[in-house]
């Protein structure tokens, strides 16, 4: 089969062999993978995958199961799925434990089913098992015009949240409109820390954040959140460092949370791919929400798509196609 290896911090294609599933795996043909900043880290050696998983990128897959496990019962040959997987997705074949591996939404097409499971699973954690989040709440979610964003902040506002968002400039505010944000924030105009103060003196404090970029913003902003509120962070894009001012922790019964999706165990992410499906897909079925794919680029082009995300420049989901 044909996958994608990093040589030199580069992508190339070669051919390996076709892997075989364990007792509590299926074999999905891929049909499509998305891609995600933590691919970008794992082609640089900082990120490597999980033990057990492929070691080339790729953390969403949609496919068909090819071939099941001996204690795999509820799949069977010839499902259309996607699978949320630690490593392995820009190839042709991958072998994932059936835990993972959820139906496809039948209105989805391959492609935009590839960019469900670690940005669909990713914001559904940090949302709402990690930020508690509830209707008629307000959550912050900065970097509207990210992968993740443009699944985030849709998911919350389907779920009866009121959304505030940050961007880099007008011109990227009016791209990320149709996602719902309530407030969008130009950064460099306007003080992020400054427009929450106003919002919670207008009666509207973030209950929750999920948190990409960090830095001093995490430190300015915290003090202007409603009681008993949650910051999650999910990376430190803007910086590894802040200050923060304790008291507002101590009186407000603050939450200061670090999640990442990639550090739970098998049985963790199961359970949420479970809930997941129960909650989101029928909300897909629905067009109440829809995965935004930005671009399509084939296997043998995945530098290439790559680099769409290295210059930043998508509002939505890169996808690599790879079977028929």
């Amino acid at each position: 089969m044909k996958a994608v290896l990093v040589e030199n911090n580069t992508l190339v294609v070669r051919n390996i062999d076709k892997p075989t599933p364990k007792d509590n795996e299926v074999l999905i043909k891929i049909k499509a993978a998305g891609l995600n900043r933590a691919d970008l880290l794992q082609r640089k050696g900082t990120y490597p995958s999980p033990n057990g998983w492929p070691e080339w990128p790729g953390l969403e897959v949609s496919g068909v199961i090819e071939e099941l496990g001996e204690n795999v019962n509820d799949l069977k040959i010839g499902d259309a799925v996607c699978a949320l997987v630690g490593g392995g997705g820009y190839a042709e074949y991958i072998c994932v434990p059936y835990g993972l591996v959820m139906p496809k939404p039948g209105r989805l097409t391959f492609n935009e089913a590839a960019a469900l499971p670690e940005a669909y699973a990713t914001s559904y954690l940090n949302l709402f098992w990690e930020g508690h989040l509830k209707p008629g709440q307000t959550a912050f979610i900065p970097a509207g015009a990210s992968g993740l964003a443009s699944v985030a902040i849709p998911m919350a506002k389907a779920f009866g949240a009121r959304v505030i968002t940050s961007v880099l400039s007008d011109e990227i505010a009016e791209k990320i409109r149709p996602l719902g944000a309530d407030i969008i924030i130009n950064s460099n105009k306007q003080n992020v820390a400054e427009v929450l103060k106003q919002e919670e003196e207008n009666g509207h404090p973030v209950n929750m954040t999920m948190d990409c970029l960090c830095g001093d913003t995490l430190g300015q902003s915290l003090p202007f959140m409603a009681e008993g509120g949650y910051w999650v962070v999910i990376s430190t894009l803007a910086g590894v460092e802040t200050n923060i001012p304790l008291r507002p922790l101590l009186t407000k019964g603050l939450h200061l949370v670090g999640s990442m999706l990639r550090k739970r165990s098998n049985e963790e992410k199961s359970a949420l791919l479970r809930e997941l499906v129960e909650t989101v897909w029928g909300k897909i079925e629905l067009c109440e929400m829809k995965p935004s794919i930005y671009k399509v680029l084939p296997l043998e082009k995945a530098n290439e798509a790559q680099d769409i995300l290295e210059r930043g420049e998508n509002i939505g989901k890169v996808v690599l196609s790879i079977g028929e």
